[in-house]
């Protein structure tokens, strides 16, 4: 068994699986490209998996990373302001029932 065998963790038949969950047409070539990027996506996880992580604290938060800058050097101030005029925005909408957007329905199974 080759390396890249080894390595080749996400199936053809799973390829086009997840293609048709996400309502995707992928021609052959887009298909191997895919298996191929799914791969190597996967292959990078189980090398960062191999790291031993036993000495970092669990962050719940990245600013806690920040919490040696003061807040406003990096977070901007909770201003409560306005939102949009909802009877403007509707005038605007190409379709709607006047509460709410109509859109296309996307799912058709």
């Amino acid at each position: 068994m080759t390396d890249m065998q080894k390595k080749q963790m996400v199936s053809e038949d799973e390829v086009r699986h997840v293609a048709t969950l996400a309502n995707l047409e992928l021609t052959t070539k887009e298909q191997a490209q895919m298996q191929r990027d799914l791969n190597s996506i996967l292959s990078y996880i189980a090398e960062l998996n191999e790291l031993n992580t036993s000495d970092v604290p669990p962050l719940a938060q990245v600013s806690e990373l920040l919490t040696e800058t003061p807040t406003s050097a990096w977070l901007r101030e909770d201003i409560r302001r306005e939102s949009l005029n909802r009877e403007l925005v509707m005038d605007e909408a190409p379709e709607t029932d006047g509460r709410f957007f109509k859109v296309p329905k996307v799912i058709e199974r």
